[in-house]
């Protein structure tokens, strides 16, 4: 029968009695359970192997949670969940209900702070460490952080004022660009000793106290001597930049040695103020297929664990798909366009454009604020750039949004992915708060396409347009919308005409203008049996479903759920029409004018019923009901409480907030009936007059 050490560790304090060959072997045992869950449920696999050994060497050098472990992003972080109590519920990690891919403060004392966005660990830990200088307590802040982390800017920002304020903060960077040999491994582990040792820096500090107290020849004897230190310290171990910032820095060692590990982590508390250690790792460590592919098993789904194939796809194609594709439809046609996007160009779908443009295609790396704000320059330039970040991170942009592109009203598009919920990686990744944001700011326009070929028309669209634009768009296969019925058809026909007139009143490229783009120089004929995208009308619904008692609005992927409900109020005698809204600003304002028949108006979002679409289209209809002294009808909002959503699969997420379609139907149902209050009341906001 196999004896395994790892299930005998209860807590980091268990770690501390081991040898360092059974703190190997711990690290082994780790990285297979990482394997085998992330197999059944996902996750960030290639970055949790590759930081497994300097986890286990934190735990075993440091003393937490009095000793405050800070990880930046969190993903990384599976096997500090493993060891420090939370062995028996690992299996449910990112399952509803179960343990988070990421860390957070209400799981474990363990877990410092809720992590999930990249480059904040620093800010973190030097806000811990200046609070516990101010409080007199003596506890170590140690902050583990990647090399992409690091890129970040606010990660700069806390560089400097760490170096500046010289608090004790120990900085742990998993570099995993490149492996890194033994013997170099051994070479500088020998030169962080000595340079680490009291003797030495006591030593150092005397020689040039005394040589500075000659005046300027001992001051000159002073310089040229760092000068020949820096220069063999950029030569044998390249620290420099820390330094020259006022960091120590220590390495690089081998980022899987946990003896190495250890020992220039005893080291460092031997400093005094900011240290940072240089580790080298292996992204995907211990199993072949992530080694081999690390970019791949970064955020992985499901797969087998003996060939590490992934479940083949059974769904159709996704948003991201169609927004991937018809971004290069467009800039076969169009050589202003210009691809940006942050550390993301797999996930955004920007792959086909990266390899066929490679020239018109820019990843800043996890530098959003610098996306955004360098996309507002190439507009100025005279191109339109097309900025594809999740809506989540797109939220680290947000001055830059108002001051860069919408102050200067830059044609600038935005393609916000993984708008809603998405998924297993839940709060810190639901994209629930653009529509809030976004429409607030002047300039902006906001298209919520349902479909994969409507995401393809709003692109189109907003390729032609003036000013910002933005388009939201969920993680997962793109919804096929079925032809409208007859009445639906009919009733939308008469608009459909006068697209290209109502485009130019609104101060947009008129379907004309569009045509003519053509005939420009930088412009190719466009080729392929694709059918060509159409321009929509700004500010246009689309109804879907005629019917007279109430009226569902509805945006994205709630268009569909809203169809469904639609099905089964029929059942129940209720008869809804259904209407895909498309656009959340400018809003169909002539349509809310003509809604006063129905005795109930719903408004259907996946996003957050504070300041979301519902709230836009309250503020309308009131403004509409004050102007023309209407009364307007009851309107219900359904949406995102006010209140952060946890992780499990969209289907479960949707049952949990009632967005099913049975739990829909049941909720419009019974708000039609003004004598019953609605049961699914998660859901609602606001069930008033206008």
């Amino acid at each position: 029968m196999y004896f395994s050490l790892l299930q005998q560790i209860e807590s980091p304090a268990d770690l501390k009695s081991l040898s360092d060959e059974e703190l190997q072997i711990i690290a082994a045992e780790i990285r297979l359970k990482l394997i085998q869950v992330t197999a059944m449920n996902g996750g960030h696999l290639a970055s949790s192997l590759g930081a497994t050994d300097i986890i286990i060497a934190m735990h075993s050098v440091y003393n937490a949670p009095v000793d405050k472990l800070v990880f930046d992003t969190g993903h990384q972080a599976y096997a500090h969940k493993l060891l420090t109590g939370r062995q028996t519920e690992f299996d449910s990690l990112r399952l509803f209900g179960g343990l988070s891919g990421f860390i957070r403060k209400d799981e474990s004392p363990y877990d410092v702070h809720d992590s999930g966005h990249a480059s904040d660990a620093l800010s973190i830990a030097m806000g811990l460490a200046l609070s516990r200088d101010i409080d007199g307590r003596d506890e170590r802040v140690v902050a583990l952080v990647g090399d992409a982390a690091i890129s970040g800017g606010m990660a700069f920002e806390a560089l400097n004022q760490i170096g500046h304020e010289g608090r004790d903060i120990t900085i742990i960077l998993n570099d995993n660009e490149m492996s890194i040999a033994q013997n170099v491994g051994a070479l500088s582990l020998y030169l962080t000793k000595v340079r680490s040792s009291r003797p030495y820096i006591q030593t150092r500090d005397s020689i040039e106290s005394r040589l500075s107290s000659l005046g300027n020849p001992g001051r000159h004897l002073v310089e040229m001597g760092e000068r020949m230190r820096d220069s063999a310290k950029l030569f044998l171990i390249g620290g420099t930049f820390f330094e020259d910032m006022g960091i120590t820095y220590l390495g690089p060692v081998d980022g899987h040695s946990i003896t190495q590990l250890k020992q220039v982590m005893q080291s460092s508390k031997q400093i005094a103020g900011p240290v940072l250690i240089h580790a080298f790792t292996q992204k995907g460590k211990g199993y072949l297929p992530a080694e081999a592919d690390p970019e791949l098993f970064h955020g992985a789904s499901r797969f087998t664990l003996s060939t590490g194939q992934f479940e083949a796809k059974t769904e159709g194609k996704s948003y991201t798909e169609f927004f991937g594709d018809a971004l290069v439809a467009e800039a076969e046609v169009d050589r202003r366009i210009i691809a940006v996007t942050a550390a993301m160009p797999k996930g955004t779908g920007l792959d086909g454009f990266k390899q066929l443009f490679p020239e018109r295609f820019f990843d800043v790396g996890i530098a959003e604020e610098h996306a955004v704000a360098s996309a507002a320059g190439m507009a100025l330039g005279g191109n339109i750039p097309v900025v594809a970040i999740y809506s989540s991170f797109l939220q680290r942009a947000f001055d830059q949004l108002i001051t860069n592109v919408s102050l200067m009203n830059q044609h600038v598009v935005f393609c916000l992915d993984r708008a809603g919920l998405v998924g297993e990686d839940g709060t810190t990744h639901h994209g629930v708060f653009d529509l809030a944001y976004l429409r607030t700011m002047p300039n902006m326009k906001i298209i919520v396409p349902a479909t994969g070929a409507q995401l393809a028309d709003a692109l189109h669209t907003a390729l032609r347009l003036a000013g910002p634009v933005a388009l939201r768009f969920p993680r997962g296969e793109a919804f096929v919308l079925d032809p409208p019925d007859d009445a639906a058809s009919a009733a939308g026909a008469a608009g459909a005409a006068d697209t290209a007139n109502a485009a130019s009143a609104a101060g947009t490229a008129s379907a004309a203008s569009a045509t003519d783009t053509a005939n420009a120089a930088n412009v190719t004929p466009a080729t392929g049996a694709t059918p060509a995208p159409k321009l929509l009308e700004p500010g246009k619904a689309e109804l879907l479903r005629a019917g007279k008692d109430v009226a569902l609005l509805a945006v994205g992927r709630m268009v569909k759920q809203s169809l469904l409900a639609a099905d089964k109020l029929a059942d129940q005698g209720v008869d809804a029409a259904v209407y895909n809204m498309i656009w959340v600003k400018p809003l169909d304002t002539e349509l809310l004018a003509s809604l006063t028949n129905y005795q109930l108006v719903v408004t259907l979002e996946e996003g957050t019923l504070t300041g979301g679409f519902g709230s836009a289209v309250l503020e309308a209809m009131s403004d509409i009901g004050s102007a023309d002294s209407v009364a307007a009808p009851r309107l219900l909002r359904i949406g995102i409480p006010d209140e952060f959503i946890t992780h499990g699969t969209t289907n479960q997420l949707f049952e949990l907030l009632g967005f099913d379609a049975p739990s829909l139907a049941e909720t419009i149902r019974q708000a039609f009936d003004r004598n019953t209050a609605p049961k699914y009341s998660k859901t609602i906001l606001a069930d008033s007059q206008s």
